[in-house]
């Protein structure tokens, strides 16, 4: 067994990993990485590096160069249901679509005619709808974007209709909003609050949310709290696993709620997202470094 695993139900986490797999470096030097997603298409995964304003592209054998510098302070990405790259820009306050020619779309910065405050990760749902976390982290200081007021008041989580350009928020009730992700049936909505990052006594748990009707969330119940350090993104495998960040590696939880083992990295993991031909290769954005290693599971986002 590699030391980086650590099984804390053996029945369940044990056939969630390949027992023999080592966590593998893909480069380090950054200053605080996020929002992976891999190209299936190309065979290569895009990050963030926020701080320096850049992102990075690495290819499997082929090494890593810069995608886009610079990127607004770009933080997380995904990709919608035609393969194109979404992007959310902390330093533009808006969210993008990069096209197949390379220009990139707006499409949304303005919520009600008040800019947004920092959109922080994003999803697609089937429909083909853009579900994203708007916390005011980029607007707290130069750090990861650009100082600023915040308009509209709250942190949202917001569904975007790229088509009709419609933008509605599915809820302004948690302090502050971070990863999203969805379960494989689409069912529920899994989003982590991580508001103890300014608040000592504020949250750090990641809450499932029931989709209703497909646009519509209600049911807020407490899915796992984090510990150490903080649900910053997470992902769900074909079985209903979330895989999430955490001060101390990635800890993967059961769909019923259970911790059921960790991945043990040397740094603080950040985000994360399946990958490779199998979509069985989990790409882990640290601190300053991003990691990867097979797994026993296949991520269940798509394309």
């Amino acid at each position: 067994m590699s030391p980086e695993f650590e099984i804390i139900d053996h029945k369940r986490f044990r056939s969630a990993i390949v027992a023999n797999a080592r966590v593998e470096l893909i480069h380090s030097g950054m200053r605080w990485t996020e929002g992976p997603v891999y190209f299936a298409d190309g065979d290569y995964y895009l990050w963030s590096d926020i701080p320096n304003n850049r992102m990075f592209r690495w290819v499997d054998g082929g090494g890593v160069s810069i995608f886009r510098s610079p990127s607004n302070h770009a933080n997380g990405n995904t990709r919608d249901r035609q393969g194109r790259l979404v992007t959310c820009e902390h330093g533009a306050r808006r969210v993008t679509r990069t096209e197949p020619n390379g220009s990139i779309t707006v499409l949304a910065d303005r919520f009600e005619g008040k800019r947004l405050n920092s959109p922080n990760d994003v999803v697609v749902k089937s429909d083909g709808t853009i579900w994203f976390s708007d916390p005011d982290y980029g607007i707290l200081s130069d750090y990861t974007g650009n100082r600023g007021e915040g308009e509209i008041g709250v942190n949202n989580v917001f569904r975007l209709d790229p088509v009709t350009g419609a933008l509605e928020s599915v809820t302004a009730a948690m302090a502050k909003p971070n990863g999203l992700a969805f379960s494989p049936d689409e069912s529920i909505l899994y989003i982590s609050d991580t508001s103890i990052t300014h608040d000592p006594e504020g949250d750090h748990h990641i809450m499932a949310w029931d989709v209703i009707e497909g646009r519509r969330l209600s049911n807020p119940r407490v899915f796992a709290v984090i510990e150490p350090g903080i649900s910053d993104g997470f992902r769900v495998d074909v079985d209903g696993h979330v895989w999430t960040s955490a001060g101390d590696g990635v800890h993967c939880f059961a769909s019923d709620g259970e911790l059921i083992g960790k991945i043990r990295l040397p740094e603080q993991c950040v985000n994360l997202t399946f990958g490779g031909p199998k979509r069985n290769r989990l790409f882990m954005a640290c601190a300053s470094s991003v990691y990867a290693v097979y797994v026993g599971q296949r991520g269940a986002q798509y394309p």
